[in-house]
């Protein structure tokens, strides 16, 4: 995402994803934070969107933000595209393991993070709202 414009693109994915999902001028905060912060998305043949990824590279660890996929390209592999992709650009932009947050009852998630080789560390108790649920905090050690 590079451009206020995209904004409404993944706002689109967001709210179809997520039950708290990030608002628009949390975006434009991210936009203000290059360098930093960084998002990408996946899109159709046709061109359309359909799943994005954001993150913040910080030193020398990527964090991954949000990762959402449209449900009717669920379990297509856009998912694993944008992993794949992302952890191929924050490596490019030196760093060199990678955390996130899933909620715990969040299987498919889980399942994809497993696959590229997270692990859980901890525990955030009561992180996310609407419902109010534990995240589990994990990470990847090494991004190569």
């Amino acid at each position: 995402m590079e451009s206020p414009a995209q904004i409404d693109m993944v706002l689109s994915i967001e709210e179809r994803a997520f039950s708290n999902p990030w608002t628009r001028d949390m975006y434009l905060a991210e936009l203000d934070n290059r360098g930093v912060s960084f998002c990408y998305l996946a899109t159709d043949d046709a061109g359309q969107p359909v799943g994005f990824c954001s993150f913040w590279k910080v030193i020398d660890e990527l964090h991954v933000n949000n990762l959402a996929v449209l449900p009717p390209f669920r379990r297509m592999g856009v998912a694993t595209a944008l992993l794949t992709f992302v952890f191929a650009e924050g490596t490019r932009l030196g760093a060199k393991r990678a955390t996130l947050e899933v909620r715990r009852s969040n299987d498919a998630a889980r399942q994809l993070y497993e696959r590229f080789g997270f692990t859980v560390a901890g525990v955030r108790r009561g992180y996310y709202t609407k419902p109010v649920e534990d995240a589990l905090v994990l990470w990847r050690e090494s991004l190569t």
